[in-house]
């Protein structure tokens, strides 16, 4: 080791350890970085399958539990009351401190949050130990995802905890600070196997002849949009009949999110086409099932912070075919990459697919396309190198000034030019 030139440990914080979007995006992360130059350390606050693949991974882990009322707080549950609670600010502000005497004492020199609780704690950890701290945002901070009152406590305590940002998306972060624009984008990028190389020797399907697979991957909730596909399937299948829809995916937060499955299966029924629809439920093998379909369809009603789905249906060489919302903009460049519908509209996401169900030639070229636009902005080695050269940014700067947000900028414009 280059003595003048240390290894610097970096600590990040997450507070679940189930493998939602989020903590696959941040076991890529650690994955990824340069470990001559940086060693990541992750506490979770919770033990689960995040902990096992990290380790798996070799990374330094740590379960350092948190009081269950404030890590089983749902995001929607967030008004007033429950951010006020006495209980919870206690545990928050005690588990803090712990972290911060633990990261004095093993050498910390940045602490990276990846979850809206971890902003929270971590935020408080950096101030209590003088250490800089990054927020990793990954949801947008509005009011279609979260009360007014969280919404207003977590954009008033990014201007004070954090020395920098960084959102998934300029979306997020357009939610998270709208009038400066502060933060740097990372892209929760693909990994090398998730891209699946073009066979120039296979032919398009005939749309006339073979059954097409339209699939919906992600989680059941309302907000996510599986209704919108049932709704549009009767016209679809009106053209082509023997299309076959896929939701893969599951329910994962109570009983509200397991009734609206139901009531979708209920649907499908009524309108006569529950033969044609397959509810697949939770995989482990959505690069598998992705390579068997010949249109992704994303169907949010909200806009979505990022879309990690589309990026892989795009690595996978499939066109797509998502509502115009949230980050999608950013990824899906239409009528080159797939076509963009407005939310909540059954009959124009009807329309867009049955257009790409009757021109095979053209969907192969957009899913060629989107191939080529991910390999180009959304892989794992550009998502390294951006938070890299971030790191590199602070660690140049005096620990514990204020960040303005120029640096954030610079360094994912230096990132990109080496990337």
């Amino acid at each position: 080791m280059d003595k003048s030139n240390p290894v610097k440990k970096i600590l990040y914080l997450d507070h679940t350890a189930k493998l939602g979007g989020g903590e696959i995006a941040l076991l890529n992360l650690v994955s990824g970085l340069d470990k001559t130059r940086f060693h990541p350390v992750v506490i979770l606050a919770s033990d689960g399958p995040l902990a096992v693949k990290l380790k798996a991974a070799g990374i330094e882990t740590h379960v350092m539990p948190l009081d269950s009322s404030v890590v089983d707080t749902r995001k929607d549950t967030l008004g007033g009351g429950s951010v006020l609670k006495l209980r919870q600010v206690t545990s928050v502000l005690r588990y803090a401190r712990t972290l911060a005497n633990w990261a004095r004492s093993n050498e910390i020199a940045l602490i990276h949050t990846n979850s809206l609780k971890s902003d929270i704690y971590g935020g408080f950890a950096g101030r209590m130990s003088g250490i800089p701290a990054i927020w990793h945002i990954r949801d947008s901070i509005d009011s279609n995802y979260l009360p007014a009152p969280a919404v207003a406590v977590f954009r008033a305590a990014s201007r004070i905890l954090p020395q920098e940002l960084v959102g998934n998306s300029e979306s997020t972060l357009r939610c998270l600070e709208p009038r400066t624009g502060r933060g740097a984008v990372v892209y929760s990028g693909v990994l090398p196997d998730e891209i699946v190389p073009a066979n120039p020797s296979s032919t398009p399907k005939d749309s006339g002849k073979d059954s097409q697979i339209v699939s919906l991957v992600g989680r059941i909730a309302e907000w996510k949009g599986q209704h919108i596909l049932i709704e549009a399937a009767p016209a679809i299948l009106a053209k082509f009949p023997k299309t076959k829809f896929r939701i893969i995916g599951a329910p994962l937060f109570g009983d509200k999110e397991q009734q609206y499955e139901q009531g979708l299966k209920d649907t499908a029924k009524r309108l006569g086409i529950e033969q044609s629809v397959d509810f697949m439920g939770f995989r482990n093998d959505v690069t598998a099932l992705l390579s068997e379909t010949d249109i992704l369809l994303h169907a949010s009603i909200l806009g979505e912070p990022f879309g990690q789905v589309v990026v892989q249906g795009m690595a996978a060489g499939k066109p797509v075919v998502a509502t115009n919302g949230g980050a999608l903009p950013e990824i899906v460049v239409p009528g080159k990459t797939g076509t963009l519908v407005p939310m909540g509209d059954a009959k124009a996401m009807a329309e867009a697919v049955i257009e790409i169900l009757a021109d095979p030639a053209k969907a192969r070229a957009m899913g060629d396309a989107g191939r080529e636009r991910v390999k180009e902005r959304f892989t794992i080695k550009h998502s390294v190198a951006t938070v890299e050269s971030l790191y590199d940014n602070m660690l140049g700067r005096r620990k514990g000034t204020a960040s303005g947000g120029a640096g954030a900028h610079r360094a994912q414009e230096e990132a990109v030019g080496r990337a």
